[in-house]
């Protein structure tokens, strides 16, 4: 009996099954798995093995100068490529829809092709009128950038091997092109895989800077097979809110350069505007002095920032404490609140308790343990911080402070913002930067900010009656 060609594979997770089924074993996902054709095999036949040929195994030196660069004119989006963008390396762009991913990637191609590069832009989604328009409330139409609308794979490669080899080549969006090769529909992961395959080896051997830009899923993950993420050289995530007007470019992959490096950019009508100072961003105005806010000296890969924490612990209206954060990981709260009952006796467990970093702004840093705890002690003490002052710190279970990487860098931009104290963890080896630092060894430290905390508790923990 012939062997069947195709396979049952899941368009969510990529996983392989033997047959039809309503459910995908692997993710849970229903209704994901697909019938495709089987990919032509690479090399031969599997079972056929060819002899092959010797090559030199080297050391580990090497005198080899680093990668060339080719600077787009985007300060933000060439810091986070790690200085521009190598030759011959394939990037690739995710983002929520509509967050700005194909105004990001024109503005920073129309900003190459005026300083003279030869950049490409192809659109697998919008039609080369919608895309002129884009760049005119842009003030890029008069930029020498070459368009193109294609969604075949093939069409596309004769298209960039035909003609001088370019610099910069973006492809807007992979899940919309497809190959003659297989029988799959686009966007399936078959089509996805084998279509950056082929676009990354056009990349490597002609030179070009690639650029892919991605779908996400609900769960905030770029759509496809995870090989493709591993076929390419950097994967950047580009986030923000909708109801504010800022948005931030994070790399979580980078073979060229630093990860967790970040660029923030503003939405105008003319495009996406470089945030030099994002502190100063996020900080926005701070005149009030209301009890619960704390600012956060925090570190996003190798840049400073700095960013409000507000807190506020209200007395809970239901048998259950209700949790809400914002910008924040609902866990570390948990831990946080636990910490605080057991080793400094604030007794907060049972009250409802608001958590939000200002501006939308997503923390994954532990060294705003301390910012959060701070401020959650001065809205139970009804006390405001000191406004000129700045905290960052790890929290352990036990209750101590530990302390956290590169303190002189956030001390010099807390400095740098007129701010003129700092709470930092005991141990820490610093200058201060000219601020008035305060080592802080436990939670405990922190109810200076409470000074009534047994009063305070009474008014915020329901009776049991």
């Amino acid at each position: 009996m012939a062997k069947s060609s195709s396979s049952f594979v899941c368009q969510s997770c990529g996983a392989t099954a033997p047959k039809w089924s309503g459910k995908c074993e692997a993710c849970g996902g229903w209704n994901t798995i697909t019938e495709e054709g089987a990919a032509p095999p690479i090399g031969g036949s599997a079972t056929r093995r060819v002899k092959g040929r010797k090559f030199a195994l080297e050391d580990l030196k090497t005198e080899d100068a680093p990668p060339p660069r080719r600077i787009t004119g985007v300060t933000e989006f060439d810091r986070v490529c790690g200085g521009g963008l190598v030759p011959g390396s394939a990037l690739l762009v995710g983002g929520d829809p509509g967050i700005g991913k194909s105004t990001l990637i024109l503005q920073a191609l129309g900003e190459y092709a005026r300083k003279g590069g030869h950049a490409v832009y192809i659109s697998g989604e919008e039609a080369m009128a919608q895309v002129r328009m884009r760049g005119a409330r842009m003030e890029l139409s008069h930029v020498p950038l070459n368009l193109g609308a294609a969604t075949n794979v093939e069409d596309i490669l004769a298209t960039l091997e035909g003609g001088k080899p370019p610099g910069i080549v973006a492809i807007d969006s992979i899940q919309t092109l497809w190959t003659g090769a297989l029988d799959a529909a686009p966007g399936t992961i078959a089509q996805v895989r084998t279509a950056s395959f082929d676009l990354v080896r056009f990349a490597k051997s002609s030179g070009a800077a690639l650029i892919l830009v991605g779908h996400v899923t609900k769960d905030g993950q770029i759509a496809g097979p995870k090989a493709v993420e591993h076929l390419v050289d950097a994967v950047l995530y580009f986030e923000g809110e909708r109801g504010h007007h800022f948005r931030v470019l994070r790399a979580v992959k980078n073979r060229f350069g630093p990860t967790d490096e970040i660029g923030v950019f503003e939405m105008t009508g003319k495009g996406l505007a470089e945030v030099a100072n994002p502190s100063a961003l996020f900080l926005g105005d701070r005149d009030s002095s209301a009890p619960g806010t704390a600012v956060f000296a925090g570190l996003e890969g190798s840049r400073p920032l700095l960013c409000e924490i507000q807190a506020l612990v209200a007395p809970t209206g239901y048998g259950t404490p209700r949790r809400a954060v914002v910008g924040w990981d609902t866990g570390r709260l948990a831990m946080i609140l636990a910490v605080l009952d057991a080793r400094a006796g604030v007794g907060i467990g049972g009250s409802d308790v608001y958590l939000n970093i200002a501006g939308g702004l997503k923390i994954s840093e532990p060294a705003c343990d301390l910012a959060a705890a701070a401020a959650l002690v001065s809205s139970v003490g009804g006390q405001p911080l000191p406004k000129d002052s700045v905290f960052f710190g790890e929290i352990s279970l036990s209750g101590d402070i530990r302390p956290v990487p590169q303190a002189e860098s956030r001390l010099k931009e807390a400095a740098k913002l007129g701010f003129k104290q700092a709470f930092i963890p005991k141990g820490t080896k610093v200058d201060g930067a000219g601020l008035k630092v305060t080592e802080m060894t436990s939670v405990a430290d922190l109810l200076v900010f409470a000074p009534r905390p047994s009063q305070a508790r009474a008014a915020k923990t329901p009776s049991a009656g």
